[in-house]
């Protein structure tokens, strides 16, 4: 057990480094959550740091995800009692949990959308690929960056069951499970999103924003 609280705290400190703030102090000094939105993430470093820093923000919050998911766990298979897809849901959703209540930054990070992209990606690489297909088309189509993480969210476990009964890919019950309850949490974490989605005046990302 010692070793999973180990793996488990490991991950949850990889998920915390406050990406969006390192960059923001770094490149412009100043704190990201006084500018754009005021969100601690790769969308609002689009906004106010403009397209590269954005891309780089967001591939380390991915990373965040991916090696608790793909390397992490394994460090713990063996010497406790669960499966290794059960660890390495643990293992990522530490790190995704690190990302949206970061230590080292009063526990308010950022919506956990990339750190849970990069985190599935290593669990369930094909179901991503089609989540990531959503994202993408409804960010082109609507400019809504928090619209295209919910839809893709929600996206997730409805590839789980796509690729279950079209494929040879045989998905978990708990699986399907952990994929609901991710979407549930990004919808959570962008509630402020939903209300500004409906009221009409949620932002949409200028996709010709350039570096300040």
């Amino acid at each position: 057990m010692l070793h999973l609280l180990w793996v488990v705290l490991l991950s949850y400190l990889l998920g915390s480094f406050p990406t969006s703030i390192v960059a923001g102090k770094i490149l412009r000094g100043i704190d990201i959550r006084q500018y754009g939105s005021g969100n601690a993430g790769a969308t609002n470093v689009f906004r106010v740091l403009g397209w590269k820093a954005g891309v780089v923000v967001l591939l380390i919050d991915i990373a965040k995800g991916f090696v608790p998911t793909v390397y992490f766990y394994q460090l713990a298979v063996g010497r406790v009692g669960l499966a290794p897809i059960d660890l390495q849901l643990v293992v990522g959703f530490s790190a995704v949990a690190g990302h949206i209540w970061t230590v080292f930054a009063g526990f308010k990070g950022g919506k956990g959308v990339g750190t849970g992209a990069g985190m599935l990606l290593g669990i369930a690489p094909a179901a991503v690929g089609i989540s990531l297909i959503v994202f993408i088309a409804t960010v082109a189509l609507t400019r809504y960056v928090s619209l295209g993480s919910i839809l893709s969210a929600i996206a997730f476990p409805c590839a789980l069951f796509v690729l279950d009964h079209v494929t040879e890919m045989t998905v978990p019950a708990h699986l399907y499970a952990f994929g609901v309850f991710i979407a549930l949490l990004i919808l959570f974490t962008h509630r402020s999103n939903i209300a500004r989605l409906l009221r009409g005046t949620e932002n949409r990302i200028q996709f010709s924003t350039k570096s300040r």
